[in-house]
């Protein structure tokens, strides 16, 4: 018994929903730095404001993976969450441009970011569980296609209605420009009808088929999926204490060696180590009480029990986000200040610049689209981990040529390369994943993987304003050099990775 190697529209119709959650993701990452300075926000706090995002994602993902897991109803298994996340997006998406302020402004970005993780992390499990091993690359990398396709149509939207349609590009100070909020207006109507589409044409196979498929996998292989005992007591406490004291200690450090007056958002990094420590400290008691281990008690034990493939792309999906976050946050200053020598958020030649940014981050994702379907291909020849590799070097490359760059128009080709290696982040080590991971908890571990896109994300909210405004004494272009060399030593790492896939296909061919 195994699953059914489906068909190009079911596997498109089944990751169609993606074109929807990306068009609100590129419209909140192309789109909120503007809104921030425009609402007073300077350059070196756009980090800490932007915390929220990888924060939300932080505690939402894994909570929806583990509900997600528990489900079935008549709308399926990951489904349910699809629909929540979408309407409550939309909603979002609609208010965020209006924000009468910095922190209400501030504040959406939380609930957008929440809403936009409820539908998106059941769908990268939705792929794990409705495809054969075979088909797992193809469907991360339609996922991929529609997520490239969305966003370059987005990020571009605020320049096609100023330069297509005459749309207002500029505002009064305080005000958000009015291409801004059509373009979001737009991006609610395409998220909702997309996602919905989804769910509405595909289907999911139940939690009893999923477990019938598992157990004949590891029959025809003779390669039996790991279990391990549940965490005791006792590991909890103990390693909620060292990182309870690890989060104690920076904060400390932080405030007795003045480096908080420079960079207030290194208490925001030892205050989450802390919370950290002190949940497994709480998972430790309450597993003490009772053996049975559900809920939050179950998503620490899965993440200390986590799969030795997921623990190696760790590393290199540590590397890879803290590069793109650096990119989502930075490149509208860098740009406008390196390019077109301005600072200022109020004038024509800084929203022209901000508006090429959107033209730039278009081109990226469309260049990603299409490596959606060069990259299976590449895969078949090298296999996953070398495919990715080279994508993530090439756009490590192209982050650092931006430096060399003074032409706007030039600035379109290293944006090439930036999309070949965003194509890649966005199916490979999701590919390379799902083999590893078993069916009853596939969306438990798509949640606390995202751990590793998270905390990067968190690190370089809390650092990068510091080395930007101290180190490189406000010359944004030379963050976006270190982004380069981050993206380089995630290609590097990526060779102590096991793919578990290829394994199972060699045992399968008795080599």
């Amino acid at each position: 018994m195994k699953k059914r190697r489906l068909s190009f529209w079911e596997i498109w119709n089944m990751s169609f929903g993606f074109l929807g959650i990306q068009f609100g993701f590129a419209l909140q990452n192309a789109n909120v730095s503007r809104i921030f300075e425009t609402l007073g926000a300077r350059v070196e706090d756009i980090p800490i404001l932007w915390i929220a995002a990888p924060v939300t994602g932080l505690i939402v993902q894994p909570i929806i993976g583990h509900l997600s897991d528990k489900t079935w109803s008549k709308y399926g298994r990951r489904r349910p969450y699809f629909m929540i996340g979408a309407i409550f997006t939309t909603m979002a998406l609609f208010f965020m441009p209006n924000s009468p302020s910095l922190w209400i402004a501030a504040g959406m970005l939380w609930i957008m970011d929440a809403s936009i993780n409820i539908s998106m992390e059941p769908f990268r499990a939705f792929v794990g569980d409705n495809l054969p091993t075979e088909q797992r690359t193809m469907g991360f990398a339609m996922q991929s296609f529609f997520i490239g396709t969305g966003a370059v149509i987005a990020s571009a939207l605020p320049y096609i209605l100023t330069n297509w349609f005459g749309v207002p590009n500029t505002a009064e100070e305080g005000i958000i420009p009015q291409s801004v909020k059509l373009s979001f207006y737009i991006g609610g109507v395409v998220l909702f009808a997309s996602v919905f589409y989804t769910v509405f044409t595909s289907k999911e196979y139940s939690p009893e088929e999923l477990a019938a498929f598992e157990e004949a996998k590891e029959r025809d292989t003779g390669v039996k999926m790991m279990t391990k005992p549940p965490v005791t007591s006792s590991r909890f406490l103990k390693t909620g204490a060292l990182w309870a004291l690890v989060g104690l200690l920076v904060t400390l450090i932080t405030l007795f060696s003045g480096m908080g007056n420079q960079n207030g958002q290194l208490y925001i990094v030892g205050a989450l180590l802390l919370v950290f420590g002190v949940i497994l400290i709480l998972s430790g008691l309450i597993t003490g009480k009772n053996s049975r281990q559900n809920g939050l008690v179950g998503i620490m034990n899965d993440l200390l029990h986590m799969p030795k493939t997921m623990g190696q792309l760790a590393i290199v999906q540590f590397f890879s986000w803290l590069a793109f976050y650096a990119l989502w946050i930075y490149t509208t200053p860098a740009v406008t200040q390196h390019i077109y020598g301005t600072t200022d958020s109020t004038s024509h030649l800084y929203n022209q610049g901000a508006n090429w940014v959107g033209v730039l981050f278009a081109v990226y994702n469309a260049v990603s689209a299409l490596s959606a379907f060069l990259l299976p291909l590449i895969a078949r020849q090298i296999g996953r981990k070398g495919t990715h590799s080279i994508a993530l070097v090439v756009g490590g490359i192209s982050f650092i040529s931006l430096y060399f760059v003074k032409d706007p128009m030039m600035l379109l080709v290293p944006m090439i390369g930036v999309g070949f290696a965003w194509g890649s982040i966005l199916s490979m080590p999701y590919a390379i994943l799902t083999g590893s991971l078993p069916a009853a908890k596939m969306g438990t571990y798509m949640g606390i993987f995202n751990f590793f896109i998270v905390i990067p994300q968190i690190l370089a909210a809390s650092i990068l304003g510091y080395i930007t405004s101290t180190l490189f004494h406000g010359q944004v272009i030379l963050t976006m050099v270190l982004a380069g060399f981050s993206l380089i030593l995630g290609g590097v790492s990526v060779f102590i990775v096991q793919d578990k896939d290829d394994i199972y296909r060699l045992k399968k061919m008795n080599v």
